[in-house]
């Protein structure tokens, strides 16, 4: 054999042996980096699920990051549509005679009257359509209410006295829920005073408090002495809304020396425009015989309907005042 084939002989061997190398290089770099792109997909993936778990059980906002109006315990989340108002005491229907005789005022000198209206905060219009009667009402709003702070500067930059109407627990309950922030029977003492604070913590321009429902809670006098202690503290007055005859409000107020009142008249238990009629005619009796009278409502169209319709004769028979004129030590 020729010098020349042997020489051709060997460079084709050895494109052969370099050919069969490459296509394993190649093979292998291929498997290599389909590999890294395995693993890569793999590694993104768990980063994805250990981000969606520690979302999922990381621990709730602190309360100072949370807007105000949603500082309300975990348990009982803001309501978007109004509550129920009141639980009103059964025994009481509108009377159809007076009761005794009213006296007689020296002239100048009419008997006071105050018109507390409660469950505010749901209904900025409700609100508006009360400061319009021009009267001295004394609005009552609940804590953690969609709008309480738009009611609450809306009634101040009117003159119109403002108190916390402080959710507490029925005798109905869980049946009837009084709604976020209410004080229950079986809370701590701890926990009850810090949900206090809270509360009144939640609307501004207060100067006093009364109880929404609490038939129940308003009957413990362990609690209400909780309760007035604080109401003490803040120089603030409580006026019992009377929801139960069982209620220890009156000897807790005097306990504490908490300027106090209670309700004598509820306008609106029944939502009849000549009902509401007649309890209008009862308040002005009472206060014709007594000196005084305190009455509540509620944000109906109804009430603030009859409430301006009866307004002149109100205005004639007694003087409207603000709720804290009615307080006295009970001391």
């Amino acid at each position: 054999m020729s010098i020349s084939k042997r020489k051709s002989k060997r460079t084709s061997s050895r494109g052969k042996r370099r050919g069969k190398k490459s296509f394993i290089f190649n093979g292998l770099k291929q498997s290599i980096l389909a590999v890294s792109v395995l693993l890569i997909l793999i590694l993104c993936l768990g980063v994805l699920i250990h981000n969606a778990l520690k979302k999922s059980v990381s621990p709730p906002a602190p309360l100072a990051s949370v807007p105000e109006i949603l500082r309300v315990p975990i348990h009982q989340p803001p309501h978007i549509t109004p509550p129920i108002y009141e639980v009103f005491p059964k025994t009481e229907t509108p009377p159809e005679q007076p009761i005794t005789p009213p006296k007689h005022f020296p002239e100048g000198k009419p008997p006071k009257v105050a018109i507390i209206i409660d469950d505010m905060g749901y209904n900025e219009q409700i609100a508006s359509r009360f400061i319009q009667l021009k009267a001295a009402f004394t609005f009552s709003i609940l804590p953690f209410s969609p709008h309480e702070r738009q009611v609450a500067q809306l009634a101040n930059e009117n003159g119109i006295e403002l108190m916390l109407h402080l959710p507490m627990e029925p005798d109905e309950y869980p049946g009837i829920n009084p709604g976020p922030g209410a004080l229950l029977e079986r809370m701590s003492p701890d926990v009850l005073l810090h949900q206090l604070n809270d509360d009144l913590d939640a609307v501004p321009y207060i100067k006093g408090v009364n109880n929404h429902m609490g038939s129940r809670l308003t009957a413990s006098s362990d609690q209400m002495n909780q309760i007035c202690s604080v109401i003490k503290r803040r120089h603030l007055f409580f006026i019992d809304s009377k929801t139960t005859p069982k209620s220890k409000v009156a000897s807790s107020a005097r306990l504490f020396h908490v300027p106090y009142a209670e309700r004598d008249v509820f306008l609106d238990n029944v939502q009849d425009a000549d009902a509401i009629r007649k309890q209008v005619q009862l308040l002005i009796q009472k206060a014709l015989r007594n000196g005084y009278a305190l009455a509540i409502g509620h944000p109906h169209k109804i009430t603030c309907q009859v409430l301006q319709e009866e307004l002149p004769e109100l205005n004639r028979k007694v003087q409207i005042v603000p709720a804290s004129e009615l307080v006295h030590s009970a001391g």
